[in-house]
Formats: structure tokens, C-alpha cells, sequence
């Protein structure tokens, strides 16, 4: 095995472990002292691990978030998220759609009629270009143009004279604690975005649970709908229940 293969399984280890230690990895592996000790730094350097006093364990706050383009290539299940998602939308709402993959595909997948929508995203306005029955209000800013989306206190600006029946919501991250973002900015935009509408519909594939991020969006009581790919794991059911948060597990036959 050699040190590719051997982090790989290193990391698949401490996902079920939790943690792990060079004389479990020299174990495990049977590699000397002076290799594990090289694996951890290759790891750590990678940003894969934490070292801790006796071993190391994984990251507990996701610290990079891929570029949109690259999201935008590794769809997974977001298109049968947004498709459920499109089907909640009924002719005349007046909705808005945070910046996003999943949104992105909400909008294509608009059918109806008389709709009039709001958001940052300069993708998502450029796809509601094509929907001549929708009325699209983009939202000023700076551009961040990694994520393509307009934030700051212009954008706050425009946000708080708005009212909407419908917001699509994203988000990076989602512990027990609520959902969370990389950036206050990002954090700030999203909460006024929630002030704005309302009903409150949160769209999380199964890979954003579990992810702890910078700053916190809001708790959960802030949202009123979830849709997502895959049963949540039970704690996570429970807290959905203790606020009332409709769930919905999108079908991943598309």
C-alpha cells in the first residue's frame, strides 16, 4: 500500500474512529514510526487532519468551498432536489432564490407562470432571462466572482424594502446548532434573505450535514421546509420534529 492509498484509508478510518494514533497507524499498516509520522504531515499539510497530543483526528470546521463552476459540474442530487423544489412554486409567487447549484437548477426547472423573482445570483438571473412570464430583480453588490453572486451593504440595502412569499434557501453547512456559512458576509446576506420571506424552504444535499463552517446563519427555527436527497441521520430527524420542520426526501431516480 502505498502512502495515496494509506491516507485514503487513513481518513475512512477516523470518520467511523474518530481518532487515531501513529503507534495505531504503524499497526494498522505496518509501517514503521518514522512513515506514519510522514503520512500525518502530508496529511496535515493537506489540511486532512488535526493533530492532536497522541494521534490526530479530522477537521472539525470546513475551511474551503469549491469554486461555483466546480459545483455546478458535480451536480449529484441537487437537480432532484430542485425538481421537488420547482413543483412547491405555483403561478404569481413572488419568490427568492439564494445563490446556488441547486437554485440554479430550480430555475431552469420553472415552469409557471406570472412569477416574480429575486436574487444575487448573476447566473441564476442569466437562466430567468430565457422565462420571458417571470420578472427577475438582481440584486446589486460587489461581485464575489468565485461564488458569481453580489453581497454587501448595497445588497442588505435592497434586501430590506422586499417581501416575498417563497425563499429558496442553500447553505454549506448544517450542525446541531443550526446552518452555517464560510463568510459573515455570506452569514448576514443569508439572515436578511430569511427576514424577507414567508416561508422558508431550505434545500441541503447529504453531504452538507455535519459540516461546520465559519459563521452561523441562523438556528433552526428560522426554517419552515427542508428538501433533501437522503434521509437525515436520526439526531438530525429529531431536531427537524422538535421544530416542526417539514422534511422532504427528493426521489434520486433523475
Amino acid at each position: 500500500m502505498n502512502q495515496e492509498e494509506r491516507i485514503k484509508s487513513i481518513v475512512d478510518y477516523l470518520k467511523i474512529n474518530q481518532k487515531i494514533s501513529m503507534e495505531e497507524i504503524c499497526a494498522l499498516y505496518e509501517v514503521s514510526y518514522d512513515t506514519a509520522r510522514r503520512d500525518m504531515v502530508k496529511m496535515e499539510t493537506d489540511g486532512l487532519i488535526v493533530r492532536v497530543r497522541g494521534g490526530a483526528i479530522l477537521p472539525s470546521m470546513t475551511k474551503h468551498i469549491s469554486s461555483y463552476k466546480e459545483r455546478l459540474t458535480d451536480s449529484g442530487n441537487k437537480r432532484s432536489i430542485a425538481v421537488a423544489a420547482a413543483s412547491l412554486i405555483q403561478d404569481g409567487d413572488y419568490l427568492m432564490l439564494d445563490t446556488g447549484t441547486t437554485t440554479q437548477y430550480i430555475a431552469e426547472f420553472m415552469t409557471t407562470t406570472d412569477n416574480v423573482v429575486v436574487t444575487n445570483s448573476i447566473d441564476i438571473a442569466a437562466v430567468l432571462c430565457d422565462k420571458s412570464q417571470t420578472t427577475t430583480h438582481l440584486l446589486g453588490g460587489v461581485v464575489n466572482t468565485w461564488h458569481r453572486y453580489a453581497f454587501g451593504p448595497r445588497t442588505i440595502e435592497m434586501l430590506s424594502e422586499i417581501r416575498v412569499d417563497k425563499l429558496f434557501l442553500g447553505t454549506c453547512g448544517i450542525t446541531a446548532e443550526g446552518l452555517f456559512a464560510p463568510t459573515v458576509e455570506e452569514a448576514y446576506l443569508k439572515r436578511e434573505m430569511i427576514k424577507r420571506a414567508n416561508q422558508v424552504i431550505l434545500l441541503a444535499d447529504s453531504s452538507k450535514f455535519e459540516k461546520n463552517l465559519f459563521h452561523r446563519v441562523c438556528p433552526f427555527d428560522a426554517i419552515d421546509m427542508l428538501i433533501t436527497d437522503a434521509e437525515p441521520k436520526a439526531p438530525f430527524v429529531k431536531i427537524f420534529n422538535e421544530f416542526d420542520i417539514e422534511m422532504v426526501v427528493a426521489s434520486t431516480s433523475l
